[in-house]
Order: structure tokens, then sequence, then C-alpha cells
């Protein structure tokens, strides 16, 4: 204990005994968390850690007794993904735990024990897109389009007002998105980081639909919100996947989900000779430490790949047939 102290590594086995349920639920409420990502952790700790290592002290949580936990968890029936993220979440609180000095290793330590596998999504080919759009209702016809051809997620799409989208120019800016919590209310949030705000183009082939959407469904004046149900309010998501499946039977078109169109516009614009970095800013998306994620094409390029696009769906409106096949059927 003198060499500990004297090296400055001792540790006060005293301070260790906090009881894991009170470690775990203080951390989730001291970090400075979006809602969402709150509710999430709330409920891998309530329904997930709580019952195994609630009542043990923080000091008294092995890798063996995580490996138990583990391995229960899975034979229990409960999803890989789920367990995947509990996991990570649990590995996340040791981890301050070792930072906070209450205990010398993270327990946690099952090699890619919080990595998720998941298979790869279809790809709808771009007649399969217009189909869909052609067999749902006229008011979500300019969101499906988009949705694919500038790979824009829901909450992004739901969140537009009139004032984000430049029909002269024929671009539409994304600054937030529109989030459901499990209670049912909706939350508006900033992207992540600050490559999620982006101005895309919008191919032009598709541009007489926006148009005519923001004519008649569109509420008016510049914080008029782009796309409104039926009864005036904002999609919600589980009621526009009920139309959604709707559409994709009546086409024949089976396994694919709205997100998976944001599949199809990243596949199309990687055809087009986009530079990485390009399409990390068309999509949103950035690298962890990377400065990628503070970057930006200019909007003429934008346009080019836009415009590649929308060469794609002009020759495949021009051999267009009603299609009959699997979503995951592209174009040749």
């Amino acid at each position: 204990m003198q060499a500990e102290l004297r090296q400055g590594d001792w540790r006060d086995p005293d301070a260790a005994k906090v009881p894991f349920e009170q470690y775990a639920k203080a951390w989730v409420v001291e970090r400075p968390l979006a809602k969402s990502t709150e509710e999430l952790y709330e409920i891998l700790v309530r329904v997930h850690l709580l019952p195994t290592f609630g009542r043990l002290s923080v000091a008294d949580i092995t890798p063996a007794a995580v490996r138990a936990w583990r391995h229960a968890r899975l034979n229990e029936g409960v999803g890989p993904t789920t367990v995947a993220k509990a996991y990570s979440l649990l590995r996340t609180i040791m981890g301050t735990a070792v930072e906070d000095g209450l205990i010398r290793r993270n327990p946690c330590q099952i090699r890619n024990g919080g990595t998720v596998h998941t298979p790869e999504r279809p790809t709808a080919s771009i007649l399969d897109v217009f189909a869909i759009a052609d067999a749902s209702q006229p008011r979500y016809r300019a969101l499906i389009l988009l949705g694919a051809f500038c790979a824009l997620r829901w909450g992004e799409l739901v969140a537009l007002r009139r004032r984000d989208v430049d029909l002269e120019a024929g671009m539409v800016r994304v600054r937030g998105s529109i989030s459901e919590l499990n209670s049912g209310k909706r939350i508006y949030k900033a992207p992540k980081s600050e490559a999620g705000k982006r101005s895309v183009a919008i191919p032009r082939s598709i541009m007489p639909v926006v148009v005519a959407h923001m004519k008649q469904f569109a509420e008016p004046g510049p914080d008029g919100r782009v796309f409104v149900g039926a009864k005036g309010a904002t999609p919600r998501r589980n009621h526009f996947n009920g139309l959604w499946h709707r559409a994709c039977a009546e086409v024949g078109i089976t396994g694919l989900r709205f997100h998976d169109l944001r599949h199809t516009g990243n596949t199309l614009a990687s055809q087009t000779d986009a530079s990485t970095r390009e399409l990390m800013t068309r999509l949103g998306q950035s690298s962890t430490r990377a400065a990628l994620m503070y970057q930006h094409t200019s909007q003429r390029r934008e346009r080019e790949i836009a415009d590649g696009v929308d060469a794609m769906i002009v020759n495949a409106l021009k051999r267009r047939r009603r299609p009959k096949g699997h979503a995951g059927d592209t174009e040749g």
C-alpha cells in the first residue's frame, strides 16, 4: 500500500463498493446525451444490465461475470444487436469506473463483444423506386424520390421546411432531423456532426415532382412544413411504414425498407466517379477524427454528382417496364 501511495497508484478499496445500479444510473444522468440516446441507455440499463449487475458493487463485476451474462442473454433469445448494444454500454460505464479510480481494469474483455453483424440490405433499382412512388399516396411521392435519389434520411425529410427547398437552384438544405421517442413524443435535433448540415442537389428528372408537391402539399410560408400527413400533422414513421409496405406489395417488391432507399442513393452516387469526400458530403457522413466532417464540396460539383444520378434515371426510364421481381434486382 505504501508503494502504491508513492507511485500514485493506490485506490481506496471502499470507493469501489458503490452499487452498480447507483453508479450506472448516475452515469446516464451526468452525460450530455441526445434525448433519444438517453432513452435508449435508460432502457438498456434497466432491462438488460440491472437484473444481473444491479446489486453488485462495481468492484465485484468480473470478466467471468460479464461473459456469463452475455451468454445468458443470447441463450434467452435476446437479439444479438440488443446484446451488443448493452455490452458496449456496460464496457463504457466500466471504463469510466477505471478513469474514476474505482477499479484497475475494465472487466469487459470480450473480443468484438460490442460489434453488430447485420446482413447487407437490398438495393432498390431506379425502376423499383419509381414503381413504389407511383403506387404510394401522391403526397408521399416526392418524399420517396428524394429519399432515394438524394439519399436523405426519414428524420431529415420530415424536418424539411419550405425555406430548405430551393426550387430555382434545385437544391435541398438539410439543417436537422426529427426523431420519435418511445413515448411517441417527437423532437427536433441538430445533426450529430457538422457533416450532417449540408446542401444536396436534386436530380433534374424528379424536379417536376418536387415542384408539383411544393404547390399542392407543402404548407405556405418559409417555415411551412414540406411534408404533411393527410390530417395536417407531421407524418409518423409507423403510420408511413404501413403505407410503404402496401405500396411495395402492390408492385411485387418484398423485403425493402424505406431506409434502404438511402443505400440506393449511396450506390448511385458512387457510380458517378464522385470522390470519397464528395460522397461523404452528399450523404452527411463523417469519419472519426477526420477533417472530412468539416469540409464541403462546391455547389457546382454537387450539381455534377446529381446530374450523374439523373443520367442513370433517364436511361432507366427509357427502358421502363413494370417490375415484377425482387427489390434486389438492380439495373444492368
